[in-house]
């Protein structure tokens, strides 16, 4: 549901980030220490969108210096990272955005996988513009009117309609449901992955040039191209149930962990720390500025975010 980047998560046996289109099934593959006689170690999921890595990162970084543990991280898209979970391949998911189907099967029903508890961090997707767009044109925020405005967000790739730019064909997104059943003349184009889009409306921007895009918060871009949302159909509860009937917006979610059961039960101090683990959308935002737009190791940023927040961190540890 959200976009990614294409850093490399650093740290033992790391694993080079893919764009989210194509990555790896991990369910079939195990963490390299999983065997090791009395090792102390953590497999973590990491989703391939930037704020998902400054989890894992910090994450990372107190599990080692001030856990003592070894932490292997894997990349796997949203869907196959619960089949992960439940098998045991993963210990957790940091930041998951809301997949009631895999909730149900997984943890009401199979019990494989237990709640770990709020991030912190409450999550939105949308479609937005730019906010200089949206002042020129300020009645381009009522869905109602974006027709009215296709001829100006058309692109090479748009086919003679309006742009409606995605991240990768990867993420769960209902747009083009929500195009389709509000019979708007837009077409969906995914840039392909988190890096790609946002590297595209920044482009717009230098540019001043107006853009409709698939986007969400916390995102980091907002400091650096504001946008302003669009309004949809108001949520209902139950208005998404049926992938092909979508026509409402996208909910508020406030974004959640997910363990293995077996490591909850389990997993000592490692999976006390980890539902301990609560951090605001600031603290994320700081973080993942510095690995998007700083260039800064994922591991790096997070040892720079750990020295100046000493007092957040320490209540986390068991």
């Amino acid at each position: 549901m959200r976009p990614r980047t294409t850093s490399v998560l650093a740290g033992v046996a790391a694993l080079a980030l893919l764009t989210g289109c194509g990555a790896a099934d991990m369910t079939q593959q195990a963490s390299p220490f999983a065997n090791a006689r009395g090792a102390r170690t953590v497999t973590l999921s990491v989703q391939s969108w930037v704020g998902a890595q400054a989890n894992v990162a910090v994450a990372q970084y107190l599990l080692e210096h001030e856990l003592g543990y070894r932490v292997d991280t894997v990349q796997v898209d949203e869907v196959p990272a619960w089949d992960a979970l439940s098998q045991g391949r993963v210990d957790a998911i940091l930041e998951d955005w809301g997949h009631p189907e895999q909730e149900q099967r997984y943890v009401e029903d199979k019990k494989t996988i237990t709640a770990g508890g709020d991030l912190g961090v409450t999550g939105h997707i949308g479609w937005f513009v730019p906010t200089y767009f949206a002042k020129e044109h300020p009645d381009v925020t009522d869905w109602k009117n974006l027709d009215k405005y296709a001829d100006l967000l058309r692109t090479a790739e748009s086919g003679g309609k309006g742009q409606l730019l995605d991240g990768s064909p990867s993420y769960v997104t209902n747009d083009r449901a929500l195009v389709k059943n509000l019979n708007l003349d837009y077409q969906v184009v995914f840039a392909g992955s988190e890096a790609a889009q946002i590297t595209q409306m920044q482009q717009f921007a230098k540019e001043k040039k107006p853009f409709l895009s698939y986007w969400y918060t916390p995102q980091w871009l907002m400091e650096k191209v504001p946008m302003t949302e669009v309004k949809l159909p108001p949520y209902e509860e139950g208005c998404d149930a049926d992938p092909e009937k979508v026509d409402c917006a996208y909910p508020v979610t406030p974004l959640q962990k997910y363990l293995n059961a077996d490591f909850a039960k389990d997993g000592g101090q490692a999976a006390e720390f980890l539902r301990n683990f609560t951090w605001t959308t600031e603290d994320q935002n700081q973080v993942s500025l510095m690995i998007a737009e700083k260039k800064m190791r994922p591991q790096e940023a997070a040892e720079k975010w750990v020295d100046s927040h000493r007092s957040v961190w320490k209540k986390w540890l068991p």
